[in-house]
């Protein structure tokens, strides 16, 4: 265990505003954004044209002109994008800039509801719960209600769950879900609207909320125009400025067009081509549909790139071209030179690997940094060939992806101590403790929380309760443990960090005894604790960790271990807002890219046509496109089928790219033909016949 951290108070920071030459930075399409007056504000940025320059210089010139900083919402997609461009703003700005009120929607929803939810029913004092527990309380009523011991086949957790969130994010009914997604349990509708309605009493009984009641909370408190409430909430800010417009989903919409209603000084800034976002809930009707549902609004398109060369641009430019419903917008750079992408062609999948890796040792011997090279794909999967031959030739990699800090089971182990010491009723974390008692499963863990439920969630009814002969030295420890937590009255420095270190003296031996690889977990919960040290009581370290978790784990690491100078292997939905020297975008096949569960559907067509051109305009200075024509079933497999190149990558697109096509290896048993032949098999043959 970790010793506590002495704290080390902060310095006043002043930091002053820059002069108005500031504004010399910025191109003409930039400055007139900037300098919008008032009234609704579409910025239509093109990729790499500078939309993250743009919001930063109006939100400094909205402060400029007058405007009080906390009048101000910036909303993002991440914390880091939101500190990241109010840093920017205050350097501007000065000292005002820190005012400004930024922060993602799910935080700035958190924010407003821990205010304002009293007043519509919402304690205060509720607990948020990340995906994995809103699943965990999903299979709770699932089972309570009795569906989980019928033998005919009916639906997990997550697919109960993911069914749910997305009615709430998009508004489409169950049954149209259930009918597009799930058609085999479409007979199962009415099961999913009772396990739903108990999954929502179950979540205001225990004071619960999860991510999609944040955004579902907020667009209610100012969905009615008439309710003084909707009213106050709204007139909080006088000017409302959203990045990613077009990763906004149907919620999202209604939350802006609720909190614009009074002032209508709204501005989005988002570019309708990179809209990949619909698994998540997310729809590119919102950007194309801005200047309807915000009648008069003004559109500036910014169209000079400041990342990849003309050449890229050209293709790209084409390739988006194709889009049935678009902004028109046409990318230019002022940088000159640059070579045409390449469009590579294969003859089956380990060719196009060699390729892969040949041309990123290629480039890294003429100066290109490892880290500055990507291999982009449609989905995880498709890297595996690539990910044993780059491990086999010593090229140290990471990929995007894995589990995320808070999944790590002995990560949520620990939050749970700090949950039900925060809220009795959090039955999700109740469930998770028990499990760790010894001779404790899921039925006796149920029996428990009944024996809870009925007791009131009251501070001594776990302490009451009987436990199995096994388990009743830890349950007696475990009770104590969970007393001194909620009688814990120290506000000093680090309180919090030394009631992990109390949870961790009960917890590290069930960890070593439970899991494999004990070390990095041991260093994970080192680190949970220093991260405790920084907050003020468990309520703000909780919500902290739920809005914005840590996205890495040191028990899943794979790929490099190096730090210093690794190849990037990503999805292209992860690679979305990255740029790098060099981009590979591999398997351009159809049925890859557009995947062929997306052909039925015009609009996942247009989705994935959009995704292709966010994975090419991530390169600076080189673009390889390639794709193999033969793929095999497996690599044990004698059967194979003839590819054909995405259908995106049309006869327009590949007149703006090189052609290159991957030479076989010739086999070192191969003769030279100019040999004279040993034997000659065609007279041999005719002496068969007696020729």
């Amino acid at each position: 265990m970790t010793e506590a951290a002495r704290p080390y108070p902060a310095r006043e920071r002043v930091v002053h505003a820059r002069d108005a030459a500031a504004n010399d930075a910025l191109n003409d399409a930039q400055a007139t954004a900037v300098a919008h007056a008032a009234g609704p504000l579409l910025v239509v940025a093109g990729a790499g044209t500078g939309k993250t320059r743009t919001l930063v210089h109006r939100v400094a010139r909205l402060l400029a002109d007058g405007t009080r900083p906390e009048r101000i919402l910036l909303l993002t997609f991440t914390r880091r994008a939101a500190h990241e461009m109010l840093s920017r703003v205050e350097r501007l700005a000065g000292s005002d800039g820190r005012a400004v009120h930024g922060g993602t929607f799910h935080g700035t929803a958190h924010r407003l509801l821990r205010r304002f939810g009293p007043q519509a029913g919402v304690g205060s004092d509720f607990t948020i719960m990340d995906q994995g527990d809103a699943e965990d309380l999903m299979q709770l009523s699932r089972a309570h209600l009795g569906f989980g011991d019928k033998k005919k086949r009916f639906p997990k957790k997550e697919t109960l769950h993911h069914v749910y969130s997305r009615h709430v994010n998009t508004e489409i009914p169950v049954p149209a879900i259930l009918a597009d997604e799930y058609p085999q349990f479409a007979d199962h509708e009415e099961a999913f609207t009772r396990i739903f309605v108990d999954y929502t009493s179950r979540k205001q009984d225990r004071n619960l909320v999860d991510y999609d009641d944040l955004l579902l909370f907020w667009a209610m408190l100012v969905g009615d125009a008439d309710a003084p409430l909707a009213e106050k909430i709204a007139g909080l800010y006088d000017h409302v400025l959203v990045d990613e417009y077009q990763d906004t989903n149907v919620l999202q919409s209604r939350i802006l067009q609720g909190m614009a209603r009074r002032h209508r000084n709204i501005t989005v800034v988002g570019d309708d081509a990179q809209s990949i976002y619909s698994f998540r809930g997310a729809t590119v009707r919102n950007i194309l549909d801005f200047p309807r549902e915000f009648a008069g609004a003004t559109i500036v398109a910014l169209e000079e790139n400041y990342r990849s060369t003309q050449p890229i641009l050209d293709v790209t430019n084409t390739l988006i071209s194709r889009a049935e419903e678009r902004y028109t917008k046409n990318l230019h750079t002022r940088r000159l030179g640059g070579e045409k992408p390449w469009l590579v062609t294969a003859h089956d999948e380990q060719a196009q690997t060699r390729f892969v890796v040949d041309r990123i040792l290629e480039l890294h011997e003429e100066g290109v940094l490892l880290r500055e090279m990507a291999v982009l794909f449609r989905a995880g999967y498709m890297s595996a060939d690539l990910e044993i031959e780059l491990a086999a030739r010593r090229v140290p990699f990471e990929k995007w992806g894995g589990l995320k800090f808070l999944e790590a089971a002995h990560v949520k182990d620990v939050l749970a101590f700090l949950r039900v010491a925060e809220n009795p009723r959090d039955e999700v974390s109740w469930f998770r403790l028990l499990l760790l008692l010894p001779g404790v499963g899921e039925t006796t863990a149920r029996a428990a929380m009944d024996h809870l439920t009925a007791s009131g969630w009251g501070p001594s009814a776990f302490a009451a309760y009987e436990a199995p002969a096994r388990a009743r030295a830890a349950h007696r420890a475990l009770a104590q443990l969970l007393e001194s937590l909620r009688s814990a009255a120290d506000a000093t420095e680090g309180a919090l960090s030394r009631e992990v270190g109390a949870i961790r003296k009960f917890y590290d031996d069930i960890l070593r005894e439970r899991y494999d690889r004990v070390e990095p977990r041991l260093a994970d919960l080192d680190q949970l604790q220093i991260i405790a040290g920084g907050f003020p009581d468990r309520a703000a370290f909780l919500s902290a960790l739920a809005l914005e978790p840590p996205q890495s784990t040191q028990d899943l690491g794979f790929g490099s271990d190096s730090e210093d100078d690794a190849l990037v292997l990503s999805t292209a939905h992860s690679a979305k807002g990255k740029e790098w020297d060099a981009v590979f975008v591999i398997w351009a096949v159809d049925g890859w890219i557009p995947l062929a569960r997306a052909l039925g559907d015009a609009e996942q067509v247009e989705e994935e046509r959009r995704l292709l051109y966010v994975a090419m305009t991530r390169a600076r200075n080189h673009l390889a496109v390639s794709y193999p024509l033969n793929v095999y079933d497996s690599r044990r497999s004698a059967d194979y089928s003839i590819d054909q190149v995405s259908r995106f990558l049309d006869r327009g697109v590949r007149e703006g790219m090189q052609r290159v096509v991957v030479e076989a290896l010739k086999s070192p048993s191969e003769s030279d033909p100019s040999t004279a032949p040993v034997i000659d098999l065609r007279a041999l043959a005719r002496g068969r016949f007696g020729a």
